[in-house]
């Protein structure tokens, strides 16, 4: 069993574990202080039928007694208030108190969801994350972003919340489809551009063991790539100044996610934020045309599109105006300088993120 310890205020704030024995998961509990809690497991409905059972038993070793379970509906369009309320609902007719401690196992959805409903029932009870898709060991069950989706826009109601506990174990990846494996991989390969070249190279030199799903291979990439995010949010953990780092290919990606009504995974859609985030680097002078290309042609491998088709350029542009990172009107668009440097700038123009967007539009560049 591997540890990496996520800080705050230069005090040990929680655990990441990784390991592929659930009794890691029970001292884990444990040693966080939760043992003999009262746990519920939140999770959806796509992963209940496949580990809710297991892991259950595991928590009841320790905690004393069987948790209960409560599935959400799988999907991206469940990720509202609507289905917070139903959460808070059970939640109170379960007679849940602030010992309760919410355990979040499923992927970003479940883990956002869980931490919002952790973060604001009884104003506040403890929550772990035990993530089961990539995007979420590699991304969204580290930091604290907790939320749902609001009127399609993506995570505008949201609290920070720390987990008490995330426990990674990729035998998990096993059961990901393809498809749901490229989307958490995007989310990877943006931590190498933002702050590790090496990191970003050694992920196209392995790329073969990646798709492979080499545990050994997967475990190493898990914990170099939640290093870079645990050394961001520890600087920064309320994104104020570094933090806005972690949103690079997110600003674009998140407008085409909402624009497709979110029938696009939500690594697709960043790794074509990236991909359009690193033509604005190019051209402005930041990358050359080598490196921009070179940046854009590795999502191909990894299974990841660089061009979408079917987009409305204009309300794309549009959608990028409401984002959460607008400040006092101003965008705060993330740029790279080069290969592992990216630098937050608000100076980017509607007319720029048009002529990115244009640069990832199948129709247009192909006619």
């Amino acid at each position: 069993m591997k540890t990496l310890t996520v800080h705050r205020d230069n005090r040990p704030c929680y655990d990441i574990l990784y390991s592929t024995s659930l009794s890691d998961l029970s001292s884990g509990i444990q040693n966080a202080g939760l043992g003999e809690h009262r746990f519920v497991i939140v999770t959806d409905t796509n992963v209940a039928p496949l580990y809710a059972e297991e892991i259950a038993k595991t928590i009841a070793a320790v905690s004393g007694s069987m948790p209960l379970v409560y599935a959400i509906p799988a999907g991206e369009e469940n990720k509202n208030l609507d289905q917070i309320r139903a959460l808070y609902a059970f939640l109170i007719e379960q007679k849940c108190d602030r010992k309760t401690v919410l355990a979040a196992l499923g992927g970003g959805v479940v883990g956002d969801m869980t931490g919002f409903a952790a973060a604001t029932f009884l104003r506040g009870i403890d929550f772990i994350q035990i993530p089961t898709t990539l995007l979420a060991q590699a991304d969204s069950s580290i930091g604290g972003k907790t939320g749902v989706d609001f009127d399609g826009y993506k995570n505008m109601v949201g609290a920070f919340k720390m987990p008490r506990l995330v426990f990674s174990d990729v035998r998990f990846l096993k059961s990901l489809s393809g498809l749901q494996f490229a989307s958490g991989f995007a989310e990877i390969m943006k931590h190498g551009l933002i702050k590790d070249r090496d990191y970003y190279l050694w992920l196209i030199e392995h790329q073969y063991e990646i798709e492979d799903r080499d545990e050994e291979v997967l475990s190493e990439m898990l914990y170099r790539s939640n290093e870079i995010k645990r050394d961001v949010v520890e600087k920064d953990p309320f994104e104020k100044h570094d933090r806005m780092l972690l949103n690079f290919g997110h600003t674009i990606g998140h407008a085409i996610e909402k624009y497709k009504n979110f029938t696009m995974t939500h690594g697709e859609c960043v790794a074509l934020g990236c991909v359009a985030a690193s033509y604005l680097s190019y051209r402005r002078g930041y990358l050359d045309k080598e490196t921009y290309y070179e940046i854009r042609d590795m999502f191909v491998p990894f299974n990841l599109p660089i061009s979408v088709d079917n987009i409305d350029e204009d309300e794309i542009v549009n959608i990028t105006k409401s984002d959460k990172k607008v400040a006092d009107g101003l965008l705060r668009f993330i740029l790279l300088r080069d290969l592992g440097d990216a630098f937050v700038d608000t100076t980017v123009t509607p007319e720029e993120i048009k002529a990115a967007v244009h640069e990832i539009h199948y129709e247009e560049t192909n006619e």
